[in-house]
């Protein structure tokens, strides 16, 4: 979900794994040469989607990287598919209270330019979190921990799904 943490956390592991850290939305960001937004209104979320649908499609076959979708990613079966079939897939989560605390103030969230933003933001989360957690390897709770506690729980994690698939 937006606000979840991927950037952050997504960088440090990144750096801890001595991995390339590569973003999804930036990604779309860089071809295109404007913001997420501007492409919303555009081109509306299909349009959005379809393009993130061939980032997507292309980076999952990149080595070495640490890779951070948008929150909608998972909406497409084909992205599903393609994460899940290239590498471990973690889902950061958070209450929806958290997300609200850490996304209110950011109006570069299309999805949140409503009438009612924390209740789409509720409506969001009841939508996705079961399918954040079908796709998912590994699932850790990021709300109101520190970066780095983060990463040694993550690390933690990783090691055991690993030692479990060998």
């Amino acid at each position: 979900m937006m606000g979840a943490g991927k950037t952050t956390v997504g960088r440090a592991l990144a750096r801890r794994l001595g991995y390339t850290f590569v973003d999804s939305d930036r990604e779309i960001v860089e071809r295109t040469g404007v913001s997420i937004p501007v492409i919303f209104d555009i081109e509306g979320e299909a349009g959005f989607r379809a393009r993130e649908h061939t980032v997507i499609q292309e980076l999952v076959n990149r080595r070495l990287i640490v890779l951070a979708t948008g929150g909608g990613a998972v909406l497409d079966p084909l992205n599903r598919a393609a994460l899940k079939n290239h590498g471990i897939t973690i889902y950061l989560r958070a209450s929806v209270e958290e997300l609200w605390r850490r996304t209110r103030h950011d109006h570069s969230r299309p999805l949140l330019q409503t009438q009612a933003p924390r209740e789409t933001l509720q409506a969001l989360f009841e939508l996705r979190d079961p399918i954040y957690r079908d796709v998912a390897d590994i699932v850790v709770d990021t709300s109101l921990q520190s970066v780095q506690r983060l990463l040694t729980q993550l690390c933690s994690q990783l090691d055991v799904f690993c030692q479990d698939k060998l």
